[in-house]
């Protein structure tokens, strides 16, 4: 089987629903396999699956991210093109120093009672569903995550539903496969109207201000203080709250069938904080939320023997890394206590998650309550992936909680 037919293979229903057998076609290959010239899905010149090679990648400033053709004329680019997470130094370096003062040790230290809090209360309700069959990513995963960032952040509960369908529609555009018409006008509509909702939010907090992120970011900006624009803030918002729940709500998805497929685990799971640490590590390594990246080379270079000319991209495949056989022993196993090296989950280098410690401790704190409350806790029926090649979770999830 050849490069071009991994490739497609990947990008077929069956691909995008279990990609791992065509991550280990082109882990064959070696670390890195060039795209042929005409292959169906030539956007790149080539696709690397190599632990080491991607992480050399992402730690090196001079691989960066290429902004999309014509982004200006789009709102949804804009906002990106305007955000940390999807540019490069020096305007990157400066709206990250701006937001990593807001992730401090003292900040992630006030959210753990936020997050127990939200986990008892998420579990209390879905004690007394009245009926002990319930959508595990309705009632737990999503709802954690969005309301411990809509309350870190500021954001009105009551606007959640709204904001997960504006934020669903900006998620479809990103999907490798996802750029059409319909969906570009789609995520141009969410952005303009999430725009209009942050300016309104920002206005409210500049009259009334409180202790969360948005006042003190509205009280920074206003003082001069730091080198932000309004609509650059605006735009670092929607994509912060989108990136901060989307592969958390994943991570505790993709995670569940994962883990009750280990019984011993999932007992040991309560009182056990170094075992808990270990499973939302591996459960990031082995079902990774995010998949696909690209990085732009600096140069006419060569990868591992793989010749990529100046400004072509290089798609890089953060599930495939994970599972690396060149790093990771048995890497389909899943082992909570395996040595290995930290998962490309949440990437490295300068565009490192910056939520990834936010949500790592929504994981350790969130698991062992919900299997000491629901010890006989099953999935009633298989899994469905969002079908996304970039974003890769299940969305729907039905459970019975043995009550």
């Amino acid at each position: 089987m050849t490069v071009q037919d991994l490739l497609t293979g990947l990008y077929s229903e069956e691909g995008r629903q279990n990609p791992y057998p065509w991550y280990a076609g082109l882990h064959r290959f070696g670390p890195v396999s060039a795209v042929p010239a005409r292959a169906e899905h030539r956007t790149v010149a080539a696709v690397a699956v190599g632990y080491d090679l991607i992480d050399g990648l992402l730690r090196d400033p001079e691989w960066t991210k290429q902004p999309p053709p014509g982004w200006q004329e789009h709102e949804i680019l804009r906002t990106f093109q305007t955000s940390m997470m999807f540019v490069n130094p020096p305007d990157h370096t400066r709206m990250r120093h701006v937001f990593s003062r807001t992730f401090t040790p003292r900040r992630l230290g006030a959210l753990e009672p936020v997050i127990v809090r939200v986990v008892d209360e998420l579990l209390d309700r879905m004690a007394d569903a009245g009926s002990d069959v319930v959508d595990f990513v309705a009632d737990f995963a999503y709802p954690i995550p969005a309301l411990v960032m809509a309350e870190f952040i500021g954001i009105p509960v009551k606007d959640l539903v709204w904001y997960r369908e504006r934020v669903e529609r900006i998620d479809e555009l990103l999907d490798v496969a996802g750029k059409t018409p319909q969906r570009l006008a789609a995520a141009n509509a969410a952005a303009e109207e999430l725009r209009v909702f942050y300016r309104e939010l920002l206005a409210h907090r500049r009259r009334s201000p409180g202790d969360d992120l948005l006042s003190g970011l509205v009280e920074a900006l206003d003082s001069g203080e730091v080198e932000l624009t309004e609509d650059e803030l605006v735009s670092n918002l929607i994509v912060l709250f989108n990136a901060s729940f989307v592969t958390t709500v994943y991570m505790f998805s993709n995670g569940l069938p994962l883990l009750l497929a280990h019984p011993e685990t999932v007992a040991a799971l309560p009182g056990d904080q170094e075992l808990t640490t270990g499973c939302v590590d591996e459960v990031l390594r082995l079902e990774s939320p995010v998949h696909f990246l690209a990085r732009a080379a600096p140069a006419d270079t060569v990868l591992d023997g793989v010749p990529v000319a100046r400004d072509d991209d290089v798609l890089i495949i953060i599930g495939a890394a994970n599972r690396d056989p060149a790093r990771f022993a048995d890497p389909d196993a899943f082992d909570p206590t395996r040595p290995g090296p930290p998962s490309l989950a949440f990437g490295v280098g300068p565009h490192f998650c910056l939520g990834a410690a936010v949500s790592r401790l929504e994981g350790r704190l969130a698991l062992p309550r919900l299997f000491a409350r629901f010890p006989d806790l099953t999935v009633t029926e298989t899994p469905t992936y969002s079908g996304s090649l970039f974003l890769r979770g299940i969305d729907k999830l039905l459970i019975s909680t043995g009550g």
